[in-house]
């Protein structure tokens, strides 16, 4: 894991979300691309260039942004890109190659009942890329307990679990799965991938309606630093797919929540 793209918002929690990009990054020696996007539109016949002028206040909020954290000696690049956050993220990826992100779970919405955020929700939904939430004012720690809950023991992607894989080596971290029978299940989805029987620690298989409650009815019992899903087309998050945000009552953490990509 070498590339991590940090998105950056103008919300309370942005300053706290690259604080813990960075802290993260330095422990597994990682570069950080702090990235903002930003739009404008230009009326015919105007003289002055709005694009340059957006494009120096971004860049100026970029830089200052990461000079009010403690950088650590890691690799920081700033990238400010015209454009939708989706389609600027999956052009630096083809770029860069990005491993990770890392984002902050809260939007700037005064909307309380919002888990992830139209710039979170949307990079969930409509990129391939691992992600990696941050709850608001959450501080830094190693990695040390993982809580993976899944519907399904089926994992099509070859890479879907490198992000954990690669966690779990670096910290040496327990990795607690939680199978989580939903009324749809089959006797297929109770069979692990073989990488999924390297990773685990535990196995606990309880019956839910959803992975969510799952989650909430065994969350105390592990205590973990981190929570880790996985999306598929018609699993995690599936009956919002049509809208880029998702709300408290669906799915919610006060912990780092990685969200793997299962094709």
């Amino acid at each position: 894991m070498q590339n991590i793209l940090v998105p950056i918002g103008f919300t309370e929690n942005a300053q706290n979300t690259l604080q813990y990009a960075i802290d993260f990054a330095a422990d597994i020696n990682a570069k950080i691309f702090v990235f903002r996007a930003y739009s404008s539109q230009s009326k015919a016949g105007t003289i002055i260039n709005i694009d340059a002028i957006i494009a120096r206040e971004t860049n100026l909020y970029l830089r200052t942004m990461v000079n009010s954290v403690d950088k650590k000696n890691v690799d920081i690049k700033l990238i400010s890109a015209k454009g939708s956050v989706v389609d600027s993220v999956l052009s630096i990826d083809d770029e860069l190659g990005i491993d990770l992100i890392i984002v902050g779970a809260k939007s700037n919405s005064i909307k309380e009942e919002i888990f992830l955020g139209k710039t979170a929700g949307s990079i969930v939904k409509q990129t391939e890329l691992p992600i990696l939430t941050i709850p608001e004012g959450y501080q830094y720690t190693p990695v040390k307990s993982i809580l993976m809950a899944f519907k399904s023991g089926i994992i099509k992607s070859k890479t879907a679990l490198s992000p954990l894989q690669y966690i779990v080596k670096k910290f040496s971290a327990q990795v607690n799965l939680l199978l989580v029978k939903t009324p749809s299940y089959t006797q297929e989805d109770l069979i692990l991938h073989p990488d999924l029987e390297k990773l685990q620690t535990t196995l606990t298989v309880t019956e839910n309606a959803t992975t969510f409650q799952g989650v909430l009815e065994h969350i105390k019992t592990y205590n973990p630093d981190m929570i880790c899903v996985i999306t598929r087309k018609r699993g995690f998050f599936q009956k919002l797919w049509e809208k880029n945000t998702i709300l408290k009552e669906e799915f919610f953490t006060n912990l780092p929540l990685l969200i793997l990509k299962g094709k």
